[in-house]
């Protein structure tokens, strides 16, 4: 975890009353899914804006990490959830990897991979890891603020 990042929990905790929880399968194109997913939820919720863009990020991240992390052998699915309370969306992934992420300070140019952990650091409020007795979870939270950048009017 790097300096930005604050653990709000030290254990798992499921989605917010309201929230909701998937089990999707452990491949790529599962990120593209879940951002999908995402935005329809936001949309539900009235989160409008650039916000969703940036969720669409993070989601996106974790989920491919998670796919990565469990490689061949980790696991069929993956799952995530999206929670929506006091003005903050926290987002989780579930993988059966105990491996922790760790944030790539430096990639080399030209590299695939390495820099999702570096994105999730600058644009989430707050993200961390939990264990949770068969993997990990990986959540990422965003402080949603009322008006046009956030919160829709109703």
């Amino acid at each position: 975890m790097s300096a930005r990042a604050r653990p709000v929990s030290t254990r798992f905790v499921s989605a917010a009353p309201g929230g909701v929880a998937y089990r999707i399968p452990s491949e790529p194109r599962s990120a593209g899914w879940a951002r999908r997913e995402l935005r329809r939820q936001l949309g539900q919720w009235g989160v409008a804006g650039e916000l969703v863009g940036t969720a669409e990020l993070l989601v996106s991240e974790l989920v491919a990490n998670a796919v990565r992390a469990q490689g061949a052998g980790g696991g069929a699915w993956v799952g995530v959830r999206f929670g929506f309370s006091g003005g903050r969306l926290r987002l989780e992934v579930r993988d059966g990897s105990a491996e922790k992420p760790v944030v790539n300070d430096i990639v080399e140019e030209g590299a695939e991979c390495g820099r999702g952990l570096v994105l999730v650091d600058a644009l989430a409020s707050g993200w961390g890891v939990a264990a949770d007795g068969i993997g990990k979870v990986v959540w990422a939270e965003l402080a949603v603020p009322e008006g046009p950048c956030g919160i829709a009017p109703t």
